[in-house]
């Protein structure tokens, strides 16, 4: 089994070691990450300039690029061999609900999609790294049991992990995306220059969070698995829109 992991924390982040560390006696792991904090990338791929890997001591691989290009790059030519399967995280702070559209660790296990199997998306719900044992745990146990998985291709399990020690955790639920609310007004500030700027403001709480969802789950103290699928087509709208389309040209 070889695993190619990557994260959207940067290359030194406490997560990605932790990750590494929970599957190295498992399987044949590789690891391409960013050489910086790239949260909030989605599936971007850097097109305006060369990409750099840079191998550091800790036998990781160190690249100027987002999770996207980590993953792409590891799936076509870097590595000597191609992976099997992709891990990605563990990421320090929640992805749920709407935050899978810019999650860059989200995207890292999208990215291997194009290798068949499932890729699975690793989230500790806190960005201090105390239970993170708890987490590496978790994604140690669903990486072993993923052999067991008749999925269709392309599917990614995006797994979020309540900050709590293992004994709290109650169990692991299946759930659907829930959805947050409209965020806060971007904060406008001014260099010294007198320059204005913007910082994008923290996420909305959760609008749609009832059972069911992936913000009640964790809430609950449950571990969070939600599947997702690349498609986005809403067949359920082709009905209406012939109608609509009917005389329009």
């Amino acid at each position: 089994m070889r695993i190619l992991i990557s994260n959207d924390d940067g290359v030194t982040a406490p997560g990605l070691a932790a990750l590494h560390a929970a599957l190295a006696d498992y399987a044949e792991c590789s690891v391409i990450a960013p050489d910086q904090d790239k949260s909030g990338a989605s599936s971007s791929l850097t097109l305006d300039r060369p990409l750099h890997p840079q191998a550091l001591a800790n036998g990781f691989i160190s690249l100027n690029g987002t999770p996207t290009d980590c993953v792409h790059l590891g799936l076509n030519g870097l590595l000597a061999e191609t992976p099997d399967m992709v891990v990605s995280g563990i990421n320090l702070g929640a992805n749920l609900g709407d935050d899978v559209l810019y999650s860059g660790t989200v995207a890292a296990a999208l990215e291997g999609r194009f290798l068949g199997g499932t890729s699975l998306a690793f989230s500790l719900l806190s960005r201090q790294p105390d239970n993170l044992p708890t987490a590496a745990y978790i994604a140690r146990r669903l990486v072993e049991a993923q052999a067991r998985l008749q999925l269709p291709a392309r599917t990614v399990l995006n797994v979020n992990i309540p900050n709590l020690p293992l004994e709290h955790i109650r169990g692991i639920q299946l759930t659907r995306l829930g959805h947050r609310a409209r965020a806060a007004a971007p904060t406008k500030v001014v260099n010294p220059r007198g320059k204005e700027g913007y910082w994008i403001a923290v996420a909305g709480d959760a609008e749609d969070g009832g059972p069911g969802t992936d913000f009640h789950a964790v809430m609950q103290g449950y571990v969070s698995i939600t599947p997702l699928q690349l498609d986005r087509t809403f067949n359920d709208a082709f009905e209406q829109l012939d109608g609509w389309l009917e005389g329009v040209l």
